[in-house]
C-alpha cells in the first residue's frame, strides 16, 4: 500500500472549510429548536420528543450517504456531490423552518409543519456533514489525521460561535426579539436566513478547491485490490467485521451524546428559570420577553462553549496519552454541566459552559481519530463512518424517548437535567478506559 503524502496546511484547511457553513446551520438548529417549538406551544415534558427526528434522520441518512459515496466516482469527486446536494436542500429548509408559526396555521398544524421542516433540515445537514469526515479519511495519511480533525474541529466550533450568536446579534442591532403569540421572533428568522447564505457560499468554496483522488489512485493509497473495490458493502457484515475499537469508542459515545441531547433540549428552560427567574411551569412562560431574552443568552452560552472548545482543542495535542486527554476532557465537561443550576448570574454561566466546551472538543476530534486509524485497510471507509454515526444518533434517540420521564423524576425542573447530563459525561469518561488505541 502506497503511503499517502503529507498535505500542507491550506490543503487540510480546504478539505474542511465547508464544515464552517454546515456547522452554522447545525448550531442554529441546536440552539433554537426547543425555543421554536416552545414558542409554537409545545409542553416542556414533550420537548425531547422533537429531538428524536434529528438523530433518527442521521442514522438513516449517513450510512446511505457513506455507502453510496463509496461507489460514486464522478468528475466532481465521490463525496463532494453529496455534500453539495445536502447543502442546497438545507438552504431551502432553513428559510422555511423558523416561519412555521407565520403562515396562519393552527398550533397543531404549525408544529407538524415545523416537524416536517426539521426532518428535511436534519436530513440535508447530515448529508452535507458526513462527506467532510470521509474526505479526511480518504485523503489524509495516518500521521496527519489528528491535525486534520483538529482543523475540522476548529472550523466546526468557529461556525458554531457564529450560528449561536446570530439571534443575540440581530436583537442587539434592533431586529425584533418579540412576536405575536405562536410566532418565532424576527431575530431568529433572520439568523436562519443569513446562516443559509453563508452555508452555500462555504460549500461552493470547498467544491472549487478540493480535488478528490481518482479510483485507481485511491485504491493504491488505501491498499485495495480490484476484488475489494467491487465487493458489496453489506452493513451487517461490515458491523460484524468492525474492529473492536469501533464498538468501544461507541460505548463512550453513547453517554456523551445523550448528555448533549439534554443540553440542547433543556438549556433554554434551565437558563430562563435559573438566571431570569421564569416559572417554566407556567403555560404562558414561553410567551414572555424574559424567556426570549434567555433564549438569546443560550446562544451566547453555546458560543462560549464553542470558544472553550477551540481553546481546549489547541491544548489537547499537548497530552502524551490520548486516552487520558479524552477521559479528562469529559470529566471537565461533566463538572461544567453539573454547575449550571448553581449560577443565577447570567455571566457566571460562562464558567460551566467553558468547561462543557472541553468535553465537546474531545468528542469532536478523538472518536474519529481512533476509529479511522482502526479502519485502515478495511475498505468501505465511507460506509463504516456512516455506520459509526449510529453511535452519535442512537444515544440521542434513546435520550429523547426517555427525556420527559427523567424530567419528571428530577422534579420537572429543566435545570436539573443539566446535572443528569453531567453524570452521563462522567460515566462516558470511565468508559474511555476500555479503548485500545490499536488497529484491531
Amino acid at each position: 500500500m502506497k503511503q499517502r503524502p503529507d498535505l500542507n496546511f491550506w490543503k487540510l484547511w480546504n478539505l474542511s472549510f465547508g464544515f464552517f457553513g454546515v456547522q452554522i446551520a447545525y448550531a442554529l438548529q441546536s440552539a433554537n429548536i426547543s425555543r421554536i417549538f416552545a414558542t409554537l406551544g409545545a409542553d416542556p415534558h414533550s420537548l425531547s420528543y422533537f429531538w428524536i427526528l434529528p438523530p433518527l434522520m442521521g442514522i438513516l441518512v449517513q450510512p446511505i450517504v457513506g455507502t453510496l459515496s463509496d461507489k460514486t466516482w464522478t468528475r466532481w469527486g465521490r463525496r463532494i456531490p453529496y455534500l453539495f446536494i445536502g447543502a442546497a436542500v438545507a438552504v431551502l429548509v432553513m428559510c422555511l423552518l423558523p416561519n412555521a408559526g407565520s403562515f396562519g396555521l393552527t398550533v397543531g398544524a404549525a408544529m407538524i409543519f415545523g416537524l416536517i421542516a426539521l426532518m428535511f433540515l436534519d436530513t440535508s445537514i447530515n448529508m452535507a456533514m458526513q462527506p467532510f469526515k470521509m474526505l479526511v479519511g480518504d485523503m489524509v495519511n495516518e500521521r496527519q489525521k489528528a491535525k486534520a480533525y483538529a482543523i475540522q474541529s476548529f472550523l466546526c466550533n468557529a461556525g458554531s460561535v457564529v450560528g449561536f450568536l446570530f439571534p443575540f446579534f440581530f436583537t442587539a442591532i434592533g431586529v425584533a426579539n418579540e412576536a405575536e403569540k405562536g410566532v418565532v421572533p424576527d431575530s431568529v428568522v433572520w439568523s436562519f436566513y443569513i446562516g443559509a447564505a453563508i452555508l452555500i457560499l462555504c460549500v461552493i468554496y470547498t467544491t472549487m478547491k478540493v480535488k478528490e483522488m481518482p479510483p485507481k489512485e485511491y485504491a493504491e493509497y488505501h491498499g485495495l485490490n480490484d476484488d475489494s473495490k467491487e465487493e458489496s458493502a453489506n452493513w451487517i457484515v461490515l458491523l460484524k467485521n468492525a474492529p473492536s475499537t469501533f464498538w468501544k469508542v461507541g460505548l463512550v459515545q453513547f453517554f456523551c451524546w445523550a448528555a448533549f441531547l439534554y443540553m440542547w433540549t433543556y438549556t433554554s428552560g434551565a437558563i430562563a428559570s435559573t438566571c431570569w427567574g421564569v416559572d417554566m411551569a407556567d403555560p404562558e412562560a414561553t410567551k414572555s420577553l424574559a424567556y426570549q431574552e434567555a433564549g438569546n443568552w443560550v446562544g451566547v452560552l453555546f458560543a462560549v462553549q464553542a470558544v472553550g472548545s477551540v481553546i481546549w482543542a489547541a491544548i489537547l495535542p499537548q497530552f502524551k496519552n490520548t486516552k487520558v486527554a479524552y477521559a479528562f476532557s469529559l470529566i471537565l465537561g461533566g463538572i461544567g454541566f453539573a454547575l449550571v443550576p448553581f449560577f443565577s448570574n447570567q455571566y457566571m454561566q460562562f464558567l460551566p459552559f467553558m468547561l462543557i466546551g472541553c468535553g465537546w472538543a474531545a468528542m469532536l476530534a478523538m472518536p474519529f481519530t481512533f476509529v479511522t486509524n482502526a479502519l485502515e485497510g478495511y475498505g468501505h471507509m465511507g460506509a463504516y463512518l456512516g455506520l459509526f454515526n449510529g453511535t452519535i444518533c442512537v444515544p440521542q434517540i434513546v435520550a429523547a424517548l426517555v427525556g420527559g420521564n427523567i424530567l419528571t423524576l428530577v422534579g420537572s425542573q429543566q435545570s436539573n437535567m443539566m446535572i443528569v447530563a453531567g453524570v452521563f459525561l462522567i460515566i462516558g469518561s470511565l468508559c474511555v478506559t476500555v479503548i485500545k488505541d490499536k488497529k484491531h
